[in-house]
C-alpha cells in the first residue's frame, strides 16, 4: 500500500447496510465507496495530490495511483529472485541490523562466492569456458565439491562430472542489486532490525526466534512500534479522517467531476449543433481532410480554391462530376510524377502516364486494386462500367482518403512540408528577435523617462522653470507621438508575423475539448466552427456570432479542457467571428468558381496557378 506522506495509510471501510440497488460512488483504482459526492471529490483529490510515495522501490512525489502502479511493477521485479537463492538470501536478512543499502551489497558480494543446486555457472573443460548447471553439492575431505551437468546452446545436459565448487565462477551475478532491494522489502514487516513474513520463515524453515544478542533491543523495538502504531499514526489516521472534510479543491479539475456550486456564475445554455450535411455524418471528417489538403497544396496539385460546400455538392452528385475528376486527376498526375508504388502499377499493365476526362475511371481502378483494400475493391465493377457517381458518399470519401494518404508520401509534398518548418522556425527567430529588441528599448526609454522626471522634479524645486523648460515639454510630447507610432508599426508586424504564421500551418489541429471529449475545429478558409464527436461518428458546426457567443458562455472553466478550449476560442474569436457574419470573401471564390469552372480542368487551374 502506498504510504502518505511517508507514513502507513489505510483505505476508508465501505459504509455499512449497504443496499444492492443504492447508488454510490467508488473510486476505481481503491475500490473504497461513499454515499456522498462531496466526501467522494474530496477523497479523490487527495489521491490526486502528489505526496504518495512507492513502499517498495521509495520514489516520492507520486500520485496514489502512480504509486500503485510503482509498487505492481516492483513486485514483478522482486519475483525475478531465483527459487534457488530464496532461502539463502531469507536467512541473511532475518534479524540483520544493517541498513538497506549495506545489507544489499552484503548480499550480492556473498552470492558471487556461494555455489547453489540448481544455479547455471561456468567453468573450464578441455582448456575452454563451458557452461554447466550445479546438480549437485558434494564434500570430500573438507573440501566442497559439485556435480554439474554440462550445458550445449540449448541449455540441453550433454555429460555430468565432479568439479572443484573454487572451479566454477558467475559469467554475470545471479540477482542484481536493485532486485535485491526490491525483495528485501517485499518479504519483510520491519526493519532495525529487518523481521521477514511469519509465512515466509515457515516455508523455508528459518528461525523467527531473534537471537541474544538483540533480544534486549527487539523488546524495546517492539514496544516503540506498538505505542507509534497506537499514538503516531492512529492519531495521523483520525486527524485525516478530520480533515478530510476541509481539504481545497484546486481547479481546474478533471471536467466531469465538476459540479455546480451556489457562488459560481450561471452558464449560458449550449446552443444545439446544425448537422444538414449532405454526406453522411461520419464521413464528415474524410471530407474535411481532402478538402483542407487540396486547399493547402493546391499550388503543387494545380488545383484551384473551392468552397467546401462545392465539394460535398459534387461528392454527392450521381454524375459525372468535373470537380470530382479534377481531384482524382491531379492527385493522379502526382504520383505519376513521383515515380513511385503507383507509376510502377501503371508501367506493368503499360497505361498511358497521362489522365484524361475519358480515361480517369480506369486510373482509379489501377489505385484501387493497389490498395488491397476489399471494401474499395468491391466497387471496381461499378466504375468500369462508368456508374462511379452511382457509388455510396461514404465510400467516395474514403477512396479520396486513401488517395491524400498515399499523396502525402511523394517527394513533392515532403519537400513543401520541410520547406514550411523551415520558414516557421525562421519566422519564430525573427520574432524572438524582435521581442528581444523591443524588451531592450523598453527598459531603455524608461531609464530616459526616469532620468528626465528627476531632472524636472529638480527644476521645479529650485524654482528655475524657464523657456528651456517649455521647450523641453513640446519635444518630449513630440517623442510621445513618434513612440506612439512606432507602437503602432510594431503591432502591425505582429499581425503581419501571425498571418504568415497561419500561412505556414503544416495541418489542422482541433482548437481543444469539451467535458465530453467533444472535438472543435476551426478552418481559416470556412467559416463553421466544426464539431466532431469523441469516437468520431457524429459531426455539427456553429455558423453565426450568437451561436459562438453561446458556446462560449456555456463552457465552464473550473474544468480542464472546457478551460483551454474556451482560451482558444477567446484567441480566434475574432476571425471565426468575421467568417460567421461576413459572407464577403466565400461569394467573391464562389463566383470565381462558377464563371471558370469549365470541363476541362486544366483551364481553371492555369487561371489561379500558372503552370511554370
Amino acid at each position: 500500500m502506498p504510504l502518505f506522506n511517508r507514513k502507513p495509510f489505510s483505505l476508508l471501510e465501505p459504509p455499512k447496510d449497504l443496499d444492492s440497488k443504492e447508488k454510490v460512488f467508488q473510486i476505481r483504482f481503491t475500490k473504497e465507496i461513499f454515499r456522498d459526492y462531496q466526501e467522494y471529490l474530496k477523497r479523490l483529490n487527495l489521491y490526486r495530490q502528489r505526496v504518495w510515495t512507492c513502499k517498495m522501490s521509495g520514489k516520492s512525489n507520486l500520485t496514489f495511483e502512480e504509486a500503485l502502479v510503482s509498487e505492481h511493477n516492483a513486485m514483478e521485479k522482486a519475483q525475478n529472485m531465483p527459487t534457488e537463492l530464496m532461502a539463502y538470501v531469507l536467512r541473511m536478512i532475518q534479524y540483520s541490523t544493517l541498513g538497506l543499502h549495506e545489507l544489499v551489497n552484503k548480499i550480492y558480494a556473498s552470492l558471487l562466492e556461494e555455489v547453489f543446486e540448481g544455479i547455471e555457472l561456468h567453468s573450464k573443460k578441455d582448456g575452454s569456458v563451458v557452461p554447466c548447471k550445479i546438480l549437485k553439492i558434494l564434500y570430500s575431505d573438507g573440501t566442497k565439491m559439485c556435480e554439474v551437468g554440462w550445458l550445449c546452446r540449448d541449455k540441453t545436459l550433454i555429460n555430468t562430472s565432479v568439479v572443484k565448487a573454487v572451479d566454477l565462477f558467475y559469467r554475470r551475478s545471479p540477482v542484481s542489486r536493485n532486485t535485491l532491494k526490491l525483495f528485501i522489502r517485499d518479504s519483510t514487516t520491519q526493519t532495525t532490525p529487518w523481521v521477514i513474513h511469519e509465512n515466509l520463515a515457515k516455508k523455508y524453515g528459518i528461525p523467527t526466534d531473534p537471537p541474544s544478542d538483540i533480544m534486549h533491543y527487539e523488546g524495546l523495538h517492539k514496544k516503540g512500534r506498538k505505542r507509534e502504531e497506537n499514538g503516531t499514526i492512529e492519531n495521523g489516521r483520525k486527524k485525516l479522517k478530520k480533515d478530510e472534510g476541509h481539504v481545497p479543491i484546486k481547479y481546474p479539475i478533471d471536467d466531469l467531476l465538476v459540479r455546480p456550486d451556489g457562488d459560481d456564475p450561471a452558464l449560458f445554455k449550449r446552443p444545439p449543433l446544425a448537422t444538414d450535411f449532405r454526406v453522411p455524418r461520419c464521413s464528415v471528417g474524410d471530407l474535411l481532410m481532402v478538402w483542407d489538403f487540396c486547399l493547402s497544396f493546391g499550388r503543387v496539385l494545380n488545383l484551384s480554391p473551392f468552397m467546401l460546400a462545392d465539394m460535398e455538392n459534387a461528392i454527392c452528385h450521381k454524375e459525372s462530376n468535373v470537380l470530382v475528376v479534377e481531384i482524382h486527376a491531379s492527385m493522379f498526375h502526382m504520383l505519376i510524377k513521383d515515380k513511385g508504388d503507383y507509376f510502377t502499377v501503371l508501367q506493368n499493365k503499360k497505361r498511358k502516364l497521362k489522365v484524361s476526362l475519358v480515361t480517369w475511371a480506369e486510373y482509379l481502378c489501377d489505385f484501387l486494386e493497389m490498395t488491397k483494400n476489399e471494401e474499395l475493391l468491391s466497387n471496381i465493377a461499378t466504375i468500369r462500367r462508368g456508374y462511379y457517381g452511382h457509388i455510396d458518399t461514404d465510400i467516395k470519401l474514403k477512396i479520396l482518403h486513401e488517395l491524400v494518404e498515399e499523396a502525402t508520401k511523394t517527394s513533392a509534398i515532403r519537400e513543401i512540408l520541410s520547406e514550411r518548418v523551415d520558414q516557421k522556425q525562421a519566422l519564430n527567430a525573427t520574432r524572438r528577435e524582435s521581442t528581444r529588441k523591443d524588451r531592450e528599448e523598453q527598459n531603455l526609454n524608461t531609464e530616459i523617462a526616469m532620468k528626465n522626471e528627476e531632472s524636472q522634479t529638480d527644476a521645479v524645486q529650485d524654482g528655475n522653470e524657464t523657456v528651456d523648460e517649455l521647450a523641453r515639454g513640446k519635444e518630449e510630447k513630440e517623442k510621445s507621438n513618434v513612440s506612439r507610432s512606432k507602437t503602432e508599426g510594431k503591432r502591425h508586424l505582429v499581425r503581419h508575423h501571425e498571418m504568415e504564421f497561419d500561412k505556414l500551418s503544416i495541418r489542422s489541429s482541433p482548437l481543444g475539448k469539451d467535458r465530453h471529449h467533444n472535438r472543435y475545429w476551426f478552418f481559416r478558409r470556412e467559416g463553421r466552427l466544426f464539431v466532431e464527436s469523441a469516437d468520431s461518428r457524429e459531426w455539427g458546426y456553429y455558423s453565426t456570432k450568437e451561436e459562438l457567443d453561446a458556446l462560449m458562455g456555456s463552457l465552464n472553466v473550473k474544468g480542464i479542457r472546457e478551460k483551454a478550449l474556451k482560451r482558444l476560442l477567446e484567441k480566434f474569436y475574432n476571425k471565426i467571428r468575421i467568417f460567421a457574419t461576413s459572407d464577403s470573401a466565400p461569394s467573391f471564390l464562389r463566383g470565381l468558381m462558377l464563371i471558370f469552372r469549365a470541363p476541362c480542368f486544366t483551364i481553371v487551374t492555369s487561371f489561379f496557378f500558372p503552370r511554370t
